[in-house]
Protein backbone atom coordinates (compact mmCIF):
# COMPACT_ATOMS: atom_id res chain seq x y z
CA UNK A 1 0.00 0.00 0.00
CA UNK A 2 1.45 3.32 -1.00
CA UNK A 3 1.50 6.41 1.11
CA UNK A 4 -0.99 8.86 -0.43
CA UNK A 5 0.73 11.94 1.00
CA UNK A 6 4.13 10.86 -0.32
CA UNK A 7 2.59 10.07 -3.72
CA UNK A 8 1.06 13.56 -3.78
CA UNK A 9 4.44 15.09 -2.85
CA UNK A 10 6.15 13.18 -5.67
CA UNK A 11 3.47 14.21 -8.16
CA UNK A 12 3.88 17.83 -7.11
CA UNK A 13 7.66 17.66 -7.60
CA UNK A 14 7.34 15.99 -11.02
CA UNK A 15 4.97 18.76 -12.10
CA UNK A 16 7.65 21.33 -11.23
CA UNK A 17 10.24 19.43 -13.28
CA UNK A 18 7.85 18.97 -16.19
CA UNK A 19 7.23 22.70 -16.31
CA UNK A 20 9.00 25.05 -18.60
CA UNK A 21 12.64 25.77 -18.11
CA UNK A 22 13.95 29.25 -17.53
CA UNK A 23 16.86 30.63 -19.48
CA UNK A 24 19.63 33.15 -19.26
CA UNK A 25 22.00 34.52 -21.84
CA UNK A 26 25.69 34.14 -21.05
CA UNK A 27 27.36 36.25 -23.73
CA UNK A 28 30.85 35.60 -22.34
CA UNK A 29 30.35 31.89 -23.04
CA UNK A 30 28.47 32.44 -26.30
CA UNK A 31 25.44 30.50 -25.12
CA UNK A 32 22.05 30.44 -23.51
CA UNK A 33 21.79 28.32 -20.38
CA UNK A 34 18.47 26.74 -19.53
CA UNK A 35 17.55 25.51 -16.07
CA UNK A 36 14.61 24.27 -14.07
CA UNK A 37 13.47 26.47 -11.18
CA UNK A 38 13.95 23.48 -8.87
CA UNK A 39 16.19 20.44 -8.66
CA UNK A 40 16.18 17.09 -6.92
CA UNK A 41 17.21 16.64 -3.33
CA UNK A 42 19.96 14.33 -4.60
CA UNK A 43 21.47 17.19 -6.62
CA UNK A 44 20.96 19.69 -3.82
CA UNK A 45 22.66 17.36 -1.33
CA UNK A 46 25.86 17.41 -3.42
CA UNK A 47 25.81 21.21 -3.30
CA UNK A 48 25.04 21.32 0.44
CA UNK A 49 27.83 18.83 1.15
CA UNK A 50 30.39 21.15 -0.43
CA UNK A 51 28.95 24.13 1.47
CA UNK A 52 29.11 22.27 4.76
CA UNK A 53 32.79 21.53 4.09
CA UNK A 54 33.40 25.28 3.66
CA UNK A 55 33.83 24.94 -0.11
CA UNK A 56 31.38 27.67 -1.04
CA UNK A 57 32.84 28.48 -4.44
CA UNK A 58 32.99 24.80 -5.38
CA UNK A 59 29.35 24.53 -4.33
CA UNK A 60 28.48 27.35 -6.72
CA UNK A 61 30.35 25.61 -9.51
CA UNK A 62 28.62 22.32 -8.73
CA UNK A 63 25.25 24.05 -8.87
CA UNK A 64 26.05 25.16 -12.43
CA UNK A 65 27.25 21.68 -13.37
CA UNK A 66 24.10 20.06 -12.00
CA UNK A 67 21.54 22.62 -13.13
CA UNK A 68 22.72 24.08 -16.47
CA UNK A 69 20.90 22.52 -19.42
CA UNK A 70 20.57 22.91 -23.15
CA UNK A 71 17.23 23.79 -24.76
CA UNK A 72 16.28 20.08 -24.74
CA UNK A 73 16.91 19.69 -21.02
CA UNK A 74 20.21 17.80 -21.38
CA UNK A 75 22.95 18.69 -18.90
CA UNK A 76 25.67 20.90 -20.35
CA UNK A 77 28.43 19.85 -17.97
CA UNK A 78 29.70 16.83 -16.05
CA UNK A 79 31.30 16.62 -12.61
CA UNK A 80 34.76 16.27 -14.19
CA UNK A 81 34.36 19.85 -15.51
CA UNK A 82 34.65 21.22 -11.98
CA UNK A 83 38.45 21.59 -12.08
CA UNK A 84 38.34 23.60 -15.30
CA UNK A 85 35.61 25.84 -13.90
CA UNK A 86 37.68 26.41 -10.76
CA UNK A 87 40.90 27.23 -12.59
CA UNK A 88 40.08 28.58 -16.03
CA UNK A 89 36.70 30.36 -15.96
CA UNK A 90 35.98 33.97 -15.00
CA UNK A 91 34.72 33.95 -11.39
CA UNK A 92 32.40 36.92 -11.99
CA UNK A 93 30.57 34.99 -14.70
CA UNK A 94 30.44 31.89 -12.50
CA UNK A 95 28.89 33.92 -9.66
CA UNK A 96 26.30 35.45 -12.00
CA UNK A 97 25.31 32.13 -13.58
CA UNK A 98 25.22 30.34 -10.21
CA UNK A 99 23.04 33.08 -8.71
CA UNK A 100 20.59 32.78 -11.59
CA UNK A 101 20.31 28.98 -11.64
CA UNK A 102 20.00 28.95 -7.85
CA UNK A 103 17.05 31.33 -7.93
CA UNK A 104 18.65 34.50 -6.61
CA UNK A 105 16.54 37.53 -7.34
CA UNK A 106 17.65 40.17 -9.85
CA UNK A 107 18.82 42.61 -7.15
CA UNK A 108 21.13 39.98 -5.65
CA UNK A 109 22.66 39.26 -9.06
CA UNK A 110 23.27 42.97 -9.64
CA UNK A 111 24.94 43.25 -6.21
CA UNK A 112 27.24 40.34 -7.08
CA UNK A 113 28.19 41.99 -10.36
CA UNK A 114 28.92 45.33 -8.62
CA UNK A 115 31.13 43.74 -5.97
Amino acid sequence: MSNKILDNAATHFRSKLDGSMRSMEVPEWGTTIYYYPTSSLKDESQIFQLQSEGKTVEALVMSIILKARDEHGKRLFVAADRAQFMNEVDPIVIFRVAAEVNGADRESIEDIEKN
